[in-house]
C-alpha cells in the first residue's frame, strides 16, 4: 500500500475565468447623469460590513487598574485623545456587584456591638 496521499493532476492545467456576479442592488439601481468621481454604487445588501477590532490605533492604550472595593484586576482601553474608557473588562456593573458582595462577606464576619437596648441572654 503506498503512503502517498497526494492528489496528482492529469493534463495541463487551465486558468479558469472568474466572474462576478453583479449584486442585485447595483442591477435595481436608479441611472444618475453624475460624473464617473462624484457618483458612488450601492453596496451589496448581503455583503457584511468589516469592522477589525484587533487592529491597533495610536488614539488607544491598555491600561490595567486594581480595584480595590471589588478586589478585581480590570482591563481597560482608554482613548488617548479624550481618556475615555473605550472597552472595560468587567464591565462596571460586575465591578459593583462584587464590591456589594464582597462588603457583605466582610460584615458577615465582624463582631457586632451590643446596644443599650439589647440584652445578652
Amino acid at each position: 500500500m503506498s503512503t502517498d496521499f497526494s492528489i496528482k493532476p492529469v493534463g495541463a492545467p487551465v486558468a479558469a475565468p472568474i466572474v462576478q456576479p453583479a449584486s442585485e442592488t447595483a442591477t435595481q439601481a436608479v441611472a444618475t447623469e453624475l460624473p464617473a468621481p462624484k457618483s458612488v454604487t450601492a453596496p451589496d445588501a448581503g455583503a457584511p460590513a468589516r469592522f477589525n477590532a484587533n487592529v491597533p490605533t495610536r488614539s488607544l492604550s491598555n491600561q490595567v487598574v486594581i480595584d480595590r472595593e471589588a478586589a478585581s484586576i480590570v482591563y481597560q482601553v482608554v482613548d488617548n485623545r479624550t481618556s475615555v474608557v473605550v472597552k472595560q473588562f468587567p464591565e462596571e456593573a460586575v465591578l459593583r456587584r462584587r464590591a456589594y458582595f464582597n462588603t457583605l462577606d466582610l460584615t458577615k464576619n465582624a463582631p457586632t456591638r451590643l446596644r443599650a437596648t439589647d440584652r445578652e441572654a
